[in-house]
């Protein structure tokens, strides 16, 4: 039976949510006792550890957040200084310069990001798809298919300030309203990750050229051919490594770039005593006054180089949840942002008195006698700046494919201890070729320099749109407040965009390239999606069907389990009636399965299984939705059936004590479901569970049983060809009860023989073709676009691990 204590909660959409004991969906809830408070002393060491792990997460994050940031001195004065700003390579002028930067480090990564940016996280996470989730949560705005009230009950759900307050403001109401609106949200999320991965494209070339070319400042007799062949060596071998993982390098990483913070630190304010100490006066924003009087209109084109003393800022918003938010605001406050303003500062001092040295003002700036030790810890840093943007290139498609709009690709977990450090070949292969396309097509690292600045800045802009958003919905704060928000942060980085759009055709045409392949693979894979999924959900088989046919379906039942897997929560997809009509038999339990996202970062795996059933008991049709957020990973433990078995085992018995199920009619079953915690399961009783070797007496018992010699065969075969494969196979067992209702104890037994008979997965094999119908763009983007995504992309029985001996697959065209 149900085990004692455990509480059952009851939900307007007739879900059921089984809770351990003494524990509540959500934190804070009322009716769970408080925690004592701890004496003084406990809290002291409380505060003590947090403190040391904080400082410890500070200086893990100088690897991984701020490898790009804090390499761009390699080349922003030679940016700044291009074009027709060659004409004012003055003193003045540089001074303004040093002004313009100084200004831009503390107003957009200091004060935008630190203070106000790392405040919206979702469940700890960052990055414009989590901003794009919590507006997802707190309004009407998700486009995602298959979504449930059901989803709402999740403990990270409701992440963030009380719901109790709803905003009705008329810009929330116009975009819940209007579809076309809410499609443009998405889109304009989409460009912000399509600018993301443009920027692991073009973030390697720009670094890795710009370190390497210390080179021909220091050997002479280098050609330009020699310094590239080099580059892109480098690049090569980057790229290469990939498939280890970034753990196998990571203890490297953080003390590369905390040595080279300590010596651009250490050479820029050698470079201010030496050369001019007076460039202090530059704080001064008067010399930015100056500088626009002097240069006029081409000192607003030269912004689009100053703008490079912040790209990577995005990354500590982004990789917020590896770390926590006062890790990172440390690490930049206390160590980043001052070395950086101080070796801008040293630049600027020295360049006022050796104005020729500005197109190698970095390696120029530095001293003789460390001139080598430097380039080799700039060449190590360069790269460790490439793979921190390499890396969240891969999560950003992860989690656009979460959204349902990238093509399936292969997921690499690459570390068992650190989560969420995942390797994507086809996407690491693709970054390779483009990024050496870049290196060796403009070999100039100015104009690479003005696509790099466009892609960070458009990310920039569309992250201040979002959350003037937030500030709005979410934390429900006035209008007026997320208005000031944007017009402040948005009319500067406006500013900015304006400058490097400007530059488009000297290279910055690069990222719109860029953005426009991958938004347009996005939107087709988007549209092609759910075009298939309203076919799915206007074209589901009918109840009234099948309750007609009876328990036996009008044929014939047969051992064994069949896992039916649709998009669809709700309902019975078309492939099943297309299974039923053409085969003459089917399994004697069939559940319906449906992997689906939501919008949280992480779903924990006592909220993941959703159990219910389709029709009345005799039939043994259940229903199972298996939720992921958009940052989960979905991993092949070998455990999926057996963990199933035992959800759908204690749904069944939590049902039959369940008065609020039996007084239902049988038409109102589908829809019904329960969330089962793998806690409850583990501490429940419902079944006795034992271990054994897939190669023991046992299991070959079990497969002979299936009364099937080429079944066995296969099977057989299928093992000695995949050794890695074997699996250790769990047995269940009926405990002895004697209060145990005569029906849930036939129906357990069916659920247990069924099992040992074998478990068969049916997935439908679609062709999606536009209608004779439809317009010219739409047959184009289906019938040539989304086809041609589906036939290179992942399959859905790989992506989903399911085995290929068990798999059957149903052939259905699809005219959308």
């Amino acid at each position: 039976m149900m085990r004692d204590g455990s509480d059952l909660e009851f939900r307007e959409d007739n879900v059921a949510v089984v809770m351990p004991p003494g524990a509540s969906g959500r934190e804070g809830s009322s009716g769970v006792p408080a925690e004592p408070r701890p004496n003084q002393r406990g809290e002291k060491e409380v505060s003590w550890v947090n403190t040391c792990r904080n400082l410890l997460l500070a200086y893990q994050s100088f690897g991984v957040v701020y490898g790009d940031l804090s390499t761009s001195p390699l080349y922003v004065y030679r940016s700044v200084f291009t074009g027709k700003l060659q004409n004012y390579q003055t003193p003045d002028a540089i001074f303004g310069a040093f002004s313009l930067i100084f200004w831009t480090l503390t107003l957009i990564p200091l004060l935008k990001y630190v203070f106000i940016m790392l405040s919206a996280d979702d469940n700890g996470e960052g990055g414009t798809i989590a901003l794009y989730s919590l507006l997802c949560r707190h309004a009407k705005f998700s486009l995602l298919p298959n979504q449930q009230a059901a989803d709402e009950e999740l403990s990270s759900y409701k992440y963030g300030p009380s719901g109790q307050f709803v905003s009705n403001s008329p810009l929330k109401q116009f975009l819940e309203k209007h579809k076309k609106s809410r499609t443009a949200l998405l889109i304009v999320v989409l460009l912000g990750a399509c600018m993301v991965i443009g920027d692991g494209i073009i973030t390697p070339a720009m670094s890795v050229l710009s370190s390497v070319s210390g080179l021909q400042t220091a050997e002479e007799n280098l050609t330009q051919g020699e310094v590239l062949l080099l580059a892109c060596v480098i690049l090569i071998g980057l790229f290469a490594l990939q498939h280890s993982g970034t753990h196998r390098v990571a203890f490297l990483f953080a003390p590369i770039v905390v040595v080279w913070l300590v010596t651009i630190f250490a050479i820029g304010l050698y470079n201010t005593i030496h050369w001019n100490p007076k460039i202090v006066y530059a704080f001064s924003p008067h010399y930015i006054i100056k500088f626009f009087q002097e240069t006029g209109k081409d000192g607003w084109i030269s912004l689009g180089g100053v703008l490079l003393c912040i790209t990577g800022t995005e990354a500590m918003f982004a990789d917020l949840g590896h770390f926590t938010a006062l890790s990172i605001r440390l690490a930049f406050a206390f160590a980043v942002y001052p070395c950086l303003v101080v070796q801008y500062m040293g630049q600027a001092a020295y360049l006022s008195k050796n104005i020729t040295s500005i197109p190698n003002s970095f390696y120029d700036s530095i001293p003789d006698v460390v001139y080598w030790p430097v380039f080799v810890i700039a060449t190590l840093a360069a790269i460790v700046a490439s793979q921190a943007i390499i890396t969240a290139t891969f999560s950003i498609i992860k989690q656009c494919h979460a959204l349902g709009c990238f093509p399936r690709v292969k997921v690499v977990h690459t570390s068992k201890h650190i989560y969420g450090q995942i390797y994507i070949p086809e996407i690491n292969w693709i970054l390779m070729i483009l990024t050496l396309a870049i290196a060796i097509g403009f070999q100039d690292t100015t104009m690479i320099g003005n696509a790099y600045g466009l892609a960070c800045m458009s990310v920039m802009f569309i992250t201040t749109c979002l959350m003037s958003l937030v500030i709005t919905f979410v934390w429900h704060r006035s209008f007026l407040l997320g208005g000031a928000f944007f017009l402040f942060f948005g009319f500067i980085e406006a500013v900015y965009l304006s400058s490097a759009i400007m530059k488009v055709p000297q290279g910055g045409w690069v990222s719109l390239l860029l953005a426009f392949v991958f938004i347009i693979i996005m939107f087709v894979w988007h549209y092609g999606t759910r075009r298939k999924y309203n076919f799915d959900l206007h074209n589901k088989v009918s109840l009234k069907w099948l309750l007609g046919l009876g328990p036996s379906l009008g044929i014939v039942r047969v051992p064994g389990i069949g896992l039916v897997y649709s998009e669809l929560a709700t309902g019975v997809p078309a492939i099943f009636s297309h299974f039923v009509t053409n085969l003459p038999a089917i399994h004697n339990v069939l559940v319906f399965v449906c992997v689906k996202s939501v919008p949280v970062p992480y779903v924990s795996p006592e909220e993941r299984f959703l159990i219910g059933r389709i029709c009345p008991r005799p039939y043994r049709m259940y229903r199972c939705i298996i939720r992921y957020g958009y940052k989960d990973i979905q991993r092949d433990d070998g455990n999926f059936e057996n963990q199933l078995i035992k959800s759908i085992a204690e749904f069944i018995q939590m049902e039959a004590v369940g008065p609020q199920f039996s007084t239902l009619d049988n038409t109102s079953f589908d829809g019904r479901m329960a969330v089962i915690s793998s806690r409850t399961i583990e501490s429940s009783s419902s079944l006795i569970v034992s271990t054994v070797q897939e190669d023991s007496l046992d299991a070959i018992n079990s497969i002979q049983s299936s009364k099937s010699l080429t079944l066995q065969s296969l099977r057989s075969a299928y093992d000695d060809e995949n050794p890695q494969l074997r699996r250790r196979q769990v047995r269940f067992q009926l405990p002895y009860s004697p209060g145990m209702d005569s029906l849930v104890r036939e129906e357990l037994l069916d659920l247990i023989q069924a099992k040992e008979a074998g478990v068969a997965y049916i997935m439908g094999h679609s062709y999606v073709k536009a209608r004779r119908s439809s317009s010219f763009l739409k047959k184009l983007v289906i019938d040539i676009g989304y086809s041609f995504l589906r036939k290179n992309c992942r399959g859905p029985g790989v992506a989903l691990n399911i085995p290929h001996i068990s798999l059957i697959e149903v052939g259905m065209i699809y005219y959308v």
